[in-house]
């Protein structure tokens, strides 16, 4: 609610461009130059004319989710941002535009220029991941130039041609960040949430009887019943407004019988779709049978994918969309994702159902720590076999034993090589020794580890034992393994000899083995004729072509272990923690005739080399679909293109030089020719080679491509670009023109003869040397066409050079010469002229393409050909479509949702023909919330994009009450509205109509995650709406007054969350602006905060004094970053882990210990401030801190007089602390004045309940979750003590005497209920059943008053204990019927309750007449025999309650005029300053 619009919706749309790609961004930003300064005759041209320039580069489908999300106000959140940092810079006086250089400002581009020139001086500035960048060269010792402007406007022009001239040169950095000087505070409706109207139950009264009094102005013109407008007719008619409003009242009443309905009627075969409570008529309707058999027999299906029924399920092209986690934000995300693909897959020209097809396909992409690479292999040395020792034959062998109960941590000893360990060392290195101690001590201890070396030595033959001592070991483990055995071997490592510090030497091993094997001959060992030399290269060969980093290394079951895992120190308890986790995959994976170690080579993560080039998982990928805006979207004209080739389709004589002709050129289909005997071969790889072919690392790689493809196990074709490093000439290309003259005369198996042969270092020292090619072409030609060939070279131009050239420039983004292998799409640029990528890394490249999804993708493509000549183009489409699909987002596995019959109970509308359309899913009860939230939802989505519909009806058999006891209405619109007058609509709203007027509703708002909103503008009681005693309109105004940040912390030694650890948020002109409290459940904590850059430190005081902050994750700067800097810019959560460690001095220290915080925490708890600051003097001060809760204007009517009851019975300084997710517009704007006139202290708390804890759905059992749930995070640490009284109390004594009442060790003290009025006892549901066997002897507590040591409380972690017992008792519907009471009492064998003296709660419904006059509370509690209404109660039980009530009302009608006063206890309160005086 906080939005500029439309003057600055180019921003969004932007933004929204942005999300597509950075380039497009930078085009549209070229393209609305100066928009801003158009004179349109109408917002609404303005709207149109921006979206037509957003169209130009986004297409259809995209432009009406642009719509959507301009509805959402989606990007909203993204501008202001970008708003908050301009703010935080600050930006100059009077400048609509300004630019930051290293933190200086300038208003013009002559002032930028003289800071540019000192940049170098000055700091850099940070940059966020949501900044523009410019495309140019970017590098890391260029100055950076922020611009803050309005994109559009004629300040933005200046500065934008200046910056990008310069960025282009490669300058300076350029970066946009979206800036408006003069913001209009206008507020913006929002969208994506819904409203709803839930009946309450009227069993007990409790309406406030106080008039509210509305102006005529609250009457809505378009109130409309039946067809009659009646805010127009009363207008058009004043004179018939009781007439009109009797009409009103009988059209709403005739339409909406609201009789209760029968048990029997609601029972199998008469149920009907209604949107709203069930109608009485409807369940006259009988259902027919083969309905209901249908909608039987297709539950069984959907019970399988864990839809029971009556659950509801909505999935998007098989994607599951579950409504209690995702809203209309995150939907438009995956709809965006989604038509990406599907537009991508249309325009291939993959249509209709051939398209969930191939969306279906599943994608087993691995992570890049989980590839292992193959341990069968001859050089490794295994000390051990735990299925052949002999050491081990008393383990059992049975894979039984996995399934066998144990203890947490035992590791079972069974008879099997379940856990591999290879290391590969280089016996000289000091850190092998260490490592092989570690492992000997494994081997010692029985640990089923299977421990094998690879031993790393000198390849040379000329070094013998005598010369280096690697080679002296490998020969001494060899003779003692082959004479011996290799246990023996191992236990012979000699490097127990060897000190600390110190490396291994050819003297230890000789002396090693002259004392343990004296008959020896040494010098046949160690010697240069030595027989146990075998293998020696085979292990250091094993370890190159395994691509492993530095030594030493190890692989767990393959699995390499990270330079911290391999740490001596941390190595033994890596190995135990994998060895758990292994088991667990064990247990569920593997069969009992399975060879183990067999079984796990053959998992599809075990490749036969690690490069992390190849295996990132950061990987960039073209796009060879025709996107708008994109290289590829306008074709060349095919006169001017000859596409011929044989290895390589690629080189195309094109004299037009645009991008997009370049690309089609390139990328375009030709006749292929690879190396296989058969004409058409489908591949389901296709490898670009792009290098200099003229330098001799462009032609390696390409030769160990050719040898890769040349391989009988290959499965892909080669193409080769030329990226020369220089501009090309018929003199410096003479080599690529030759291999190129070859490709379009000779056939393929000539043509890749030649090519090998052109590439060998000799035959290019000849060319270079100038040889003519024709002689050359004697020497190294088998079989070609010399004339055919001598003709083309000779008469060939060097265009299609400038053209490839380009191409690797605009379009791979490479330098010139810079190497690169695209692989089906995959970029992998090669930085770096020494780095290799050889013969072994192709096939690995393969391995991953083919397996990934290329080989699927493969099949899919074969069994759709038709023609034979198709094939050429089907391998190009295979590279195109998996390009596509293995760059899209990976997600959860996509079902195949299709149930056994849709004949009578499936809604289904098809999908518009010959276009991109959504498969969309439902299943859905239509008599639950989900179906409320989902008929909007699906109305709104078919008018967006097109879908092809299937509703499944998923219906509960029998139905015990009534199952919708709400109405529910979604606000989403799919385009941002205007007025006839073309004037911009503020935006939706939730609009009820046809409510029936005798229930009682109140008001809720199903909000996202991470929105919180409050109520700021209504006169009505929107938690007790009774339509009957209103004439006219209720309207209500919520505003979305914060987004709130999420996060878990650990601490790092301990692996537990520490509690009570406070964290502040803030930027840098203003550091402390929110703080929270971190809880043990989970490491859970949550801050409020608005759109922008936040700073997120540690509090001052004992946080900080004791904890550091380690790492983060989902923040938005670098792990080593001194400030924790976190981006809001998204209506989407945001969830943050932060890993603390106590400071070294501060081990023994506990952060909740006595004397905790000592400065300023009173009113810099600024998360909770709702009330006036304190000074320094009041912190000092004794006060009693009071906690309430409050809903609706009675109970705000009840505890504005318990607060004046508190008040008026002590002289020690109260501060009362609110609720504030639930209190009235009306409270809020009276609570300051109240504070005044009286002299108390107040705060507003506010906390979302977290969405890991179960939620409650009814606003009442929600409201009793926080009187309990949240206790030690609601406060700040200095609040020693709290006291919660209920709102419905009147107090007669001095509270203080409650809060220094000794709890004896209990963390907090309740009443509880009175046994002295004995007609009550048939009532007194704790002295029977659960209760009584639960309880024992001990009483059942209250919850109207208690108090809390918050010390204690957090010290023992009793919010914890209490949430995790409410997390496991409120999965029963059934349990914690009265939750703030029953969680307290189950739990009092874990949490003990102080039981406070009988007279602190008084209760009529449960006390004698007797005991009265010692009450120092007294609660109206409700009367389940009487069930008397509060009001009247109050009035009866409590004799002052009526003098509190109109003191009450005096001061709040007082109040609309008055704006000061004083409280004394003479007079009450007077008005010392009127306005009209």
């Amino acid at each position: 609610m906080y939005l500029l619009f439309c003057k600055s919706c180019q921003f969004f749309h932007s933004e929204f461009i942005r999300e597509d790609d950075e380039e497009k961004f930078w085009k549209f930003v070229d393209t609305i130059q100066m928009f801003t300064s158009l004179s349109l005759e109408s917002v609404r041209s303005y709207y149109n004319l921006i979206i037509k320039k957003a169209g130009q580069f986004l297409t259809d489908l995209q432009v009406n989710l642009l719509k959507l999300s301009l509805s959402l106000r989606a990007y909203s959140p993204a501008v202001h941002a970008f708003q908050q940092i301009a703010r935080d810079e600050p930006p100059p006086d009077g400048c609509a535009a300004f630019v930051v250089v290293h933190g200086q400002n300038a208003c013009s581009t002559k002032d930028m220029k003289k800071l540019l020139k000192t940049a170098a001086g000055r700091p850099r500035p940070y940059l966020y991941k949501s900044d523009h960048q410019y495309p140019g060269v970017n590098g890391t010792d260029l100055p950076v130039a922020v611009l803050y402007a309005e994109i559009g406007t004629k300040e933005f022009n200046t500065f934008h041609k200046v910056l990008s001239e310069r960025a282009q040169d490669g300058k300076l950095i350029y970066v946009l960040r979206h800036f408006v000087s003069e913001q209009k505070n206008e507020k913006m409706l929002l969208s994506g949430y819904g409203v709803e109207l839930a009946i309450k139950s009227t069993e007990y009264k409790a309406v406030d009887d106080t008039q509210v009094k509305v102006t005529t102005d609250n009457v809505d013109e378009n109130d409309e019943v039946q067809g009659f407008l009646f805010g127009k007719l009363k207008k058009s008619h004043p004179e018939l407004q009781e007439e009109l409003g009797e009409l009103r009242k009988h059209l709403l009443e005739s339409t909406n019988d609201m009789t209760p309905l029968k048990v029997w009627e609601l029972q199998g075969g008469q149920a009907a779709v209604i949107d709203g409570p069930l109608l009485q008529s409807l369940t006259r309707v009988a259902v027919n049978q083969d309905m209901k058999k249908e909608i039987e027999e297709n539950q069984k299906v959907s019970e399988s994918m864990g839809i029971h029924p009556g659950d509801a399920g909505l999935f998007i092209n098989g994607i599951h969309v579950d409504l209690d986690l995702h809203n209309p934000f995150s939907i438009l995300d995956i709809l965006r994702t989604e038509a990406k693909i599907l537009q991508g897959l249309h325009s291939l020209g993959i249509r209709g159902s051939s398209i969930s097809k191939f969306l279906h396909l599943p994608s087993s992409t691995t992570l890049e720590d989980g590839y292992a690479l193959d341990i069968r292999h001859t050089s490794i040395m295994w000390v051990n076999d735990i299925e052949k020792d002999s050491m081990y034959r008393h383990w059992p062998s049975s894979l039984q034993e996995l399934l066998r109960a144990t203890f947490p941590g035992v590791i079972r000893q069974i008879r099997r090589n379940f856990y591999n360990l290879v290391l590969f060392l280089d016996p000289v290195q000091e850190e092998s020794i260490e490592l092989v101690k570690l492992a000997e001590l494994f081997y010692k201890h029985n640990i089923p580890l299977r421990i094998g070396f690879v031993l790393v030595v000198s390849a040379d033959d000329k070094v013998d034992g005598y010369l280096d001592a690697g080679v002296a070991l490998f020969r001494l483990l060899n003779y003692i393994s082959e004479e011996y055995d290799e246990a023996q071997a191992f236990t012979s490592m000699i490097f127990n000899r060897v000190e600390v510090g110190e490396t291994l030497s050819v003297d230890t091993v000789t002396a090693y083995l002259k004392k343990k094997f004296p008959k020896a001959n040494a010098a046949r060992i160690l010697g240069v004729d030595s027989s146990y030399d075998d293998n020696r290269k085979a292990g250091r060969g094993f370890y190159r072509k395994s691509g492993l980093g530095a030594l030493p290394i190890g692989l767990f079951n393959g699995v390499p272990l990270s330079s911290e895992e391999m740490d001596p120190e941390e190595l033994e308890t890596v190995l135990l923690q994998k060895i758990m986790e292994t088991t667990n995959f064990f247990q569920r994976a593997i069969t009992e005739s399975v060879d183990v170690v067999d079984f796990l080579m053959e998992q599809a993560n075990v490749v036969p080399r690690i490069n992390p080039l190849i295996l990132s998982s950061e990987r960039r990928y073209l796009d060879f679909t025709s996107s708008p805006g994109s290289p590829l979207m306008t074709p060349p004209d095919p006169n001017q293109c000859q596409y011929q080739s044989v290895i390589s389709p690629y080189h195309c004589h094109c004299n037009n030089h645009t991008i997009s002709a370049i690309s089609i050129t390139i990328i375009s289909s030709c006749h292929y020719h690879q190396y296989s005997l058969l004409q058409y071969v489908l591949y389901g790889g296709t490898v670009w080679i792009v290098a200099d072919i003229e330098q001799p690392p462009g032609r390696q790689l390409l030769q160990n491509a050719l040898k890769h493809m040349k391989s009988s196990s290959s499965s892909c074709r080669v193409g080769v670009i030329n990226n020369p490093s220089g501009k090309p000439t018929e003199d410096n290309s003479s080599l690529y023109r030759a291999i190129w003259a070859s490709l379009l005369t000779q056939s393929s198996k000539n043509t890749l003869d030649f090519t090998l042969k052109l590439l060998k270092e000799e035959n290019v020292e000849l060319l270079k040397q100038g040889t003519k090619i024709k002689h050359l072409l004697k020497q190294v030609s088998g079989g070609m066409d010399h004339d055919a060939f001598e003709k083309k070279f000779n008469t060939m131009e060097v265009d299609f050079l400038h053209s490839q050239q380009k191409y690797c420039k605009e379009v791979l983004k490479l330098k010139a010469g810079q190497r690169a292998v695209v692989s089906n799409g995959r970029i992998l640029s090669l930085l770096d002229e020494e780095e290799e990528f050889s013969v072994e890394d192709f096939h690995l490249l393969e391995k991953i393409t083919l397996r990934t999804s290329a080989e699927k993708i493969k099949s899919k493509i074969k069994g759709k050909l038709k023609p034979v000549i198709t094939v050429h183009r089907a391998n190009d489409l295979i590279m195109k479509v998996d390009a596509l699909l293995t760059s899209s987002p990976k997600g959860e596995a996509r079902k195949d949702v299709k149930l056994l019959k849709d004949k009578h109970s499936v809604l289904q509308l098809a999908q518009r023909e010959d276009e991109v359309f959504y498969d969309v899913v439902a299943i859905v009860d239509p008599l639950t919330r989900d179906a409320q939230k989902l008929a909007p939802l699906l109305v709104v989505l078919g008018q967006v994009v097109n879908m092809k519909v299937q509703v499944f009806m998923n219906c509960r058999a029998k139905l015990s009450e009534m199952p919708l006891k709400s109405f529910y209405q979604y606000v989403l619109e799919p385009d941002v509205s205007f007025f006839g007058n073309n004037s911009l609509s503020p935006g939706p709203v939730a609009h009820f109509t046809e409510i029936p007027e005798s229930p009682l509703l109140t008001l809720n708002m199903i909000t996202p995650e991470s929105w919180m909103v409050e109520a700021v503008r209504s006169p009505y009681d929107l938690d007790n709406i009774h339509l009957q005693e209103i004439s006219g309109v209720v309207n209500a105004e919520y505003e979305l007054e914060y987004l709130l940040l999420e996060g878990h912390c650990f601490d790092l030694s301990t692996g537990q969350p520490p509690r009570g650890l406070q964290f502040t948020l803030g930027m840098r002109q203003e550091p402390l602006m929110h703080d929270t409290i971190v809880m043990a459940n989970l490491g859970y904590f949550q801050l409020k905060a608005n759109p922008g850059a936040w700073i997120l430190r540690l509090r001052e005081g004992r946080s900080e004094d004791l904890y550091q902050i380690q790492a983060h994750d989902g923040t938005d700067s670098p792990l080593d970053a001194g400030d924790v800097i976190v981006v809001l810019n998204s209506f989407h959560s945001k969830i943050i882990k932060v890993r603390v460690q106590k400071k070294p001095d501060k081990l023994n220290e506990d952060l909740l210990s006595e004397g905790t915080e000592s400065k300023g925490l009173w009113d810099s708890i600024t998360s909770f401030a709702g009330g006036p600051s304190v000074d320094e003097d009041d912190k000092k001060k004794d006060v009693l801190n009071i906690f309430s809760v409050a809903s609706g204007h009675l109970y705000e009517r009840f505890l504005r007089i318990m607060m004046l009851s508190v008040l008026q019975h002590t002289k020690t300084p109260v501060k009362f602390w609110f609720l504030k997710n639930y209190l009235s517009p009306s409270f809020k704007d009276t609570i300051s004045h109240m504070a005044k006139a009286y002299g108390f202290q107040y705060e507003l708390v506010q906390y979302k309940w977290p969405r890991w804890l179960h939620q409650q759905t009814e606003k009442q059992r929600i409201i009793w979750g926080y009187k309990i749930l949240f206790l030690d995070v609601l406060f700040p640490l200095a609040v020693d003590k709290i006291i919660f009284v209920d709102a419905d109390q009147i107090v007669r004594a001095d509270i203080k005497e409650l809060r220094d009442l000794d709890l004896e060790g209990a963390p907090y003290g309740y009443t509880p209920f009175c046994d002295s009025r004995k007609e009550m006892e048939g009532y007194r549901f704790w002295k029977t059943g659960y209760w009584a066997s639960h309880l024992g002897q001990r009483k059942y507590h209250i919850s109207a008053l208690y108090v809390v040591d918050l010390k204690k409380f957090r010290k023992i972690a009793a919010g914890d204990r209490l949430r995790g017992q409410y997390q496991a008792l409120s999965q029963d519907p059934n349990s914690l019927s009265n939750l703030d009471q029953d969680l307290p009492n189950n739990m009092i064998h874990q949490v003990a309750i102080k039981s406070l003296p009988q007279e602190w709660l008084w209760c009529e419904t449960w006390c004698d007449d007797r005991s009265k006059a010692a009450a120092k509370t007294i609660d109206l509690c409700n009367n389940p025999k009487t069930k008397e209404p509060k009001l009247s109660a109050a009035v009866r039980i409590v004799p002052e309650w009526s003098k509190y009530d109109n003191e009450i009302k005096q001061f709040l009608k007082q109040g609309q005029t008055c704006q000061y006063f004083v409280h004394s206890s003479r007079e009450g309160y007077k008005c010392l300053y009127w306005p009209f005086l």
